[in-house]
This record gives structure tokens, C-alpha cells and sequence, in this order.
């Protein structure tokens, strides 16, 4: 992986959040502390190969965001 991968930190287990086995990541660290601001964010340590990551965009739950935030601020505005 070229490009540097952040992942979250779970509050409670401290444990690299999930779904399926594979650990959720995201390239944009702000975009990560924004949308989960209860979070800690981490680089994604270089023991997990690819295909033990999930992108966060794939996550059934975050169909609906669309990337990059700084481009789509309005998605977050009340209608």
C-alpha cells in the first residue's frame, strides 16, 4: 500500500475497528476525525496486508456519504 491508511480505535476494547474480520480504513485522517469525533484515529499499523481492510466508503452503513467531505459539505446540513 502506497498510500498512508488510517483507521479508528474502539473507546472501550482500544481494539482497531471492524466489520466482517477486516479493519475499516480511510486515506483522509481529518475525514475520519470528523465523521467519528469520539474516536481515536490511528495509521494503519503495517502488519495488515490489504485484504485484511475494509475502505470505510464500502461499509454498507456509509453508503450514503459521499467522499471527499470538503467537496460535499452540504450532505451534512439540516433540510
Amino acid at each position: 500500500m502506497s498510500t498512508k491508511l488510517y483507521c479508528l480505535v474502539g473507546r472501550v476494547t482500544g481494539d482497531l475497528l471492524s466489520w466482517k474480520g477486516r479493519v475499516l480504513v480511510h486515506e483522509d485522517k481529518a475525514e475520519l476525525e470528523y465523521l467519528f469525533p469520539a474516536n481515536r484515529v490511528v495509521e494503519l499499523p503495517s502488519i495488515y496486508a490489504e485484504d485484511l481492510t475494509m475502505p470505510l466508503k464500502f461499509h454498507p452503513d456509509m453508503e450514503a456519504v459521499q467522499f471527499p467531505l470538503a467537496e460535499h459539505m452540504d450532505q451534512f446540513r439540516k433540510r
